[in-house]
């Protein structure tokens, strides 16, 4: 079964990105997230719709 939410360590890893970025592309509302009490997990889906955005805008 694949994952369904991943921490921002996780996800960067997944994009090739930094952690920190990742936590700048949260906050900038870029990749949504969803807090699970105190901890910040990023949906699959949010994923892929971050890097269908950036495709879109470099077409």
């Amino acid at each position: 079964m694949d994952k369904l939410c991943y921490t921002p360590s996780e996800a960067a890893a997944l994009l090739g990105l930094g952690r920190t970025k990742v936590y700048e592309l949260m906050a900038s509302g870029q990749i949504a997230s969803i807090r699970i009490g105190r901890s910040r997990r990023i949906p699959a889906n949010a994923l892929r719709a971050f890097v269908e955005a950036c495709q879109q805008e470099a077409a």
